[in-house]
Protein backbone atom coordinates (compact mmCIF):
# COMPACT_ATOMS: atom_id res chain seq x y z
CA UNK A 1 0.00 0.00 0.00
CA UNK A 2 1.02 3.52 -0.94
CA UNK A 3 1.85 5.84 1.95
CA UNK A 4 0.00 8.91 0.17
CA UNK A 5 -2.54 10.05 -2.20
CA UNK A 6 0.04 11.40 -4.46
CA UNK A 7 1.83 8.08 -4.73
CA UNK A 8 -1.22 6.18 -5.43
CA UNK A 9 -1.86 8.17 -7.89
CA UNK A 10 1.65 7.97 -9.81
CA UNK A 11 1.40 4.34 -8.99
CA UNK A 12 -2.06 4.14 -11.64
CA UNK A 13 -0.76 6.52 -14.10
CA UNK A 14 2.57 4.48 -14.44
CA UNK A 15 0.46 1.75 -14.67
CA UNK A 16 -1.72 3.28 -17.58
CA UNK A 17 1.81 4.66 -19.75
CA UNK A 18 3.41 1.08 -18.93
CA UNK A 19 0.66 -0.46 -21.00
CA UNK A 20 0.58 1.95 -23.35
CA UNK A 21 4.38 1.62 -24.22
CA UNK A 22 3.89 -1.88 -24.15
CA UNK A 23 1.37 -2.13 -26.51
CA UNK A 24 3.49 0.61 -29.41
CA UNK A 25 6.66 -1.90 -28.38
CA UNK A 26 4.88 -4.73 -29.35
CA UNK A 27 3.16 -2.83 -32.60
CA UNK A 28 6.68 -2.08 -33.62
CA UNK A 29 8.14 -5.35 -33.63
CA UNK A 30 5.21 -6.94 -35.25
CA UNK A 31 5.50 -4.53 -38.08
CA UNK A 32 9.15 -4.82 -38.61
CA UNK A 33 9.16 -8.60 -38.55
CA UNK A 34 5.87 -8.03 -41.48
CA UNK A 35 8.46 -5.80 -43.48
CA UNK A 36 10.91 -8.72 -43.44
CA UNK A 37 8.59 -10.93 -44.66
CA UNK A 38 7.68 -9.43 -47.50
CA UNK A 39 10.78 -8.35 -48.62
CA UNK A 40 11.07 -8.79 -52.80
CA UNK A 41 6.89 -8.57 -52.86
CA UNK A 42 5.16 -5.37 -54.50
CA UNK A 43 3.90 -4.89 -50.56
CA UNK A 44 7.53 -4.54 -49.22
CA UNK A 45 7.33 -0.21 -49.77
CA UNK A 46 4.12 0.07 -47.61
CA UNK A 47 5.17 -2.31 -44.88
CA UNK A 48 9.02 -0.85 -44.69
CA UNK A 49 7.02 2.65 -44.50
CA UNK A 50 4.63 1.19 -41.65
CA UNK A 51 7.54 -0.37 -39.75
CA UNK A 52 9.48 3.37 -40.35
CA UNK A 53 6.11 5.63 -39.58
CA UNK A 54 5.78 3.10 -35.86
CA UNK A 55 9.48 3.24 -34.86
CA UNK A 56 9.41 7.07 -35.27
CA UNK A 57 6.19 7.27 -33.29
CA UNK A 58 7.17 5.09 -30.79
CA UNK A 59 10.17 7.26 -30.38
CA UNK A 60 8.30 10.47 -30.35
CA UNK A 61 6.44 9.16 -27.48
CA UNK A 62 8.60 7.82 -25.26
CA UNK A 63 8.18 4.11 -25.22
CA UNK A 64 11.75 3.86 -27.27
CA UNK A 65 14.54 6.15 -26.84
CA UNK A 66 15.51 7.66 -30.25
CA UNK A 67 18.74 6.52 -30.35
CA UNK A 68 17.08 3.18 -30.31
CA UNK A 69 14.65 3.81 -32.34
CA UNK A 70 17.27 4.65 -35.15
CA UNK A 71 19.06 1.42 -34.62
CA UNK A 72 16.18 -0.20 -35.20
CA UNK A 73 15.60 1.38 -38.96
CA UNK A 74 18.85 0.97 -39.54
CA UNK A 75 19.08 -2.60 -38.89
CA UNK A 76 15.58 -3.37 -40.81
CA UNK A 77 17.15 -1.64 -43.96
CA UNK A 78 20.39 -3.43 -44.01
CA UNK A 79 18.49 -6.69 -43.14
CA UNK A 80 16.52 -5.69 -46.03
CA UNK A 81 18.95 -4.94 -48.73
CA UNK A 82 20.55 -8.29 -47.39
CA UNK A 83 17.86 -10.16 -48.67
CA UNK A 84 17.24 -8.05 -51.80
CA UNK A 85 21.50 -9.04 -53.02
CA UNK A 86 20.63 -12.92 -51.80
CA UNK A 87 17.71 -12.75 -54.42
CA UNK A 88 19.44 -11.31 -56.69
CA UNK A 89 22.12 -13.47 -56.83
CA UNK A 90 20.45 -16.89 -56.13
Amino acid sequence: MTHSKQAAKRVRTSEKARLRNKSRRTALKTSVKAALKTAGTPGERAALALAMKQADKAAKTGAIHRNTAARRKSRLMRALDRQRAAAATG
